[in-house]
């Protein structure tokens, strides 16, 4: 199916008195923000409720930053779980601060009309770009998930979160959940897998390590959604963008 075009940002670099860059914008329009996770409708719901609930004197920036501090938490307890396994707990309550905190702040915005596009669009990933990475540096220095896996992992997490990126520019589809998985729903399953890291680290008669085996099926289905995604997109824009025979 042929897709069109949503984004129109006619932003143009100039240089003032002092050769510091200067953005002007002429136009600018959001790109489409696609989510069909399983959760997404329960997940809306309770969020929106939130948001009628929430003081005024909390705004999106006061939950962002709890969302990093949450993932900055979460991979500090990971971190001290090696010598205390009981952190394990304290780790999804973590995670829970963070879907609260990274879910909710653009939620808030549209619920009181007081939308930034670019602004949050950047703040939101650029603070998932941190936390994933103090997250995974925690499970690594854990004993949890060795350190390859979760190296290969935090590679192949950002490849599928720059895909996203240029696709949101270029295309204008910003997919926040990928085949029916989101942010919310692996949240979710890192939570589940926690219990289970508590009361059994190692799976196939003791001889791997349950996040290991974990690490290594969540590389391999976001490669394999890379490759899709980046054949998918490439096949829409060559068609939005033939060139005329001459």
């Amino acid at each position: 199916m042929q897709m069109e075009l949503t984004i129109e940002n006619e932003s143009r670099a100039e240089t003032n008195t002092e050769g510091d860059p200067k953005i002007t914008t002429k136009a600018f329009r959001d790109a489409q923000r696609e989510q069909t996770s399983i959760l997404a409708p329960l997940e809306r719901a309770a969020l929106y409720g939130f948001a009628r609930r929430m003081p005024a004197w909390v705004n999106s920036d006061h939950l962002s930053i709890l969302g990093l501090i949450g993932m900055i938490g979460a991979g500090a307890c990971y971190a001290l779980s090696k010598r205390n396994p009981l952190m394990l707990h304290l780790v999804n309550v973590f995670i829970f601060l963070n879907w609260f905190g990274d879910s909710l702040d653009g939620t808030l915005a549209r619920y009181r009309d007081r939308q930034r596009p670019r602004y949050g669009f950047y703040v939101d990933h650029i603070i998932d770009t941190y936390g994933i990475l103090f997250l995974l540096l925690g499970m690594a220095l854990s004993g949890y998930m060795s350190q390859r896996v979760a190296g290969v992992l935090l590679i192949s997490y950002f490849m599928l979160a720059i895909n996203s990126y240029l696709a949101a520019y270029s295309v204008g589809i910003f997919k926040i959940s990928q085949w029916k998985l989101g942010p919310t729903e692996l949240r979710l399953l890192l939570m589940i897998g926690n219990v289970f890291l508590f009361y059994r680290p190692r799976v196939y008669h003791h001889r791997y390590l349950l996040f290991d085996v974990g690490g290594v099926i969540a590389s391999f289905g976001m490669s394999l959604m890379l490759v899709v995604l980046s054949i998918q997109h490439t096949h829409t824009l060559y068609k939005l963008e033939r060139l005329p025979r001459r």
